[in-house]
This record gives structure tokens, sequence and C-alpha cells, in this order.
């Protein structure tokens, strides 16, 4: 009976770990006048440590050993700039070292601020009548997570599609809330939205 309580302890604790993994960093690039800016895009829910060594052809870099650059959660951050050689086209790869374990000696850079995808889509309906939209759609508007909002009095077809599921749709004074496919008319505040996602 031990036995297959161990066992059962430790399949929990290895699903949690997986379900709990870091999503990769992105790396993107932009060409400005005779500039490569590298950036590295954070779309987890927390700070991580990140270390990038590129090497290539058409272009210049600093000498010095690579240090690790700070990314906050849900931002983009320049890691590096490449100078390129006139006349030539960069082509380049990357190492990139990623660390959940913050080190005090990481450069902090200047980030700019992203929107991330929520598990799934918040879609939200919004009535003539409704009190607490606006206080909702600010609240998600200062969070991470990308939304996307339909006005009943734009589309007046969604309008009747939705009072075919939710027949008191004219007394509703809440937002209307699709998360997976299933309607909540009862969500008032954004941890409560989060909480049913």
């Amino acid at each position: 009976m031990k036995k297959y309580l161990l066992i059962i302890i430790a399949l929990f604790f290895s699903i949690q770990n997986i379900s709990a993994q870091i999503k990769e960093i992105k790396i993107e690039s932009e060409q400005v006048k005779n500039r490569l800016m590298i950036y590295g895009v954070n779309e987890n829910l927390q700070d991580l440590d990140v270390t990038i060594t590129v090497s290539g052809t058409g272009f210049r870099q600093s000498t010095r050993k690579p240090r690790a650059v700070r990314i906050p959660a849900t931002s983009k951050v320049n890691l590096m700039m490449l100078m390129v050689n006139k006349g030539e086209e960069p082509k380049y790869t990357y190492d990139l070292i990623v660390s959940d374990s913050l080190n005090r000696r990481a450069l902090r850079k200047e980030a700019t601020a992203i929107k991330i995808d929520p598990k799934s889509p918040i879609i939200f309906y919004v009535s003539e009548t409704c009190k607490t939209c606006d206080s909702l759609i600010a609240s998600l508007d200062r969070s991470p997570y990308k939304y996307s909002s339909t006005h009943f009095a734009e589309k007046p077809a969604i309008k009747e599609q939705i009072k075919a599921a939710i027949p008191e749709l004219d007394t509703v004074s809440n937002a209307i809330v699709n998360l997976k496919g299933k309607l909540f008319v009862d969500i008032e505040t954004l941890e409560e939205l989060l909480g049913k996602l």
C-alpha cells in the first residue's frame, strides 16, 4: 500500500512540474539603418534571466563576454545590438540560456510591456445596459492578457445568437463573457474572470 501511495505522490509532483513549465523566450530582430537590434520576448508570468551568444556573418559585435539580461514577465527587451557591415546582409545564429533563478548581477534594460494569450480566449459581448463592462474592460487593459469585445449595437446578429442562449439578455447588467464556448453573465471583476479562466 505504501508503495502505491509513493507512486501516486511522485506522479502528482511530476504533473505539477509539467504544467508549470516555462514557455520559450522568443527572439525577434529588427534592422534600423546599419544596426540589427535583437529582442527577447518573455510571454511568461514570471521574470527570467537570459544570456544570448550570437555568431554569423555580415555584422560586427562587442567582444565582451555575454551577460545575463533580466526580461520581466510579459515584456520585450533589447538584448543586443549588432553593427551591420556596409553592403552586406547579416546572417546569424544564436545560443540562448534561460534561467528562472534570478541573478542580482543581471543587466536590467528598458522593457516594453506586451499582451499574452490567456489559457483560453476571452471574448466580451457588451450590451447597452451593461453597468460593469467599463470597469472590467479597463481592468483587462491593465492586465497582461489579450481579449476581444463585441458591442451588440454594432453587430445585432450576434445579439440574436446570444439571446437564443440567454433569453433574459435584455435584463442582464453585467458583461457577457465567453470562455471556452461557455457564456458567463455573473462576472463583475478581473479576479472573478481569472478564477473562471
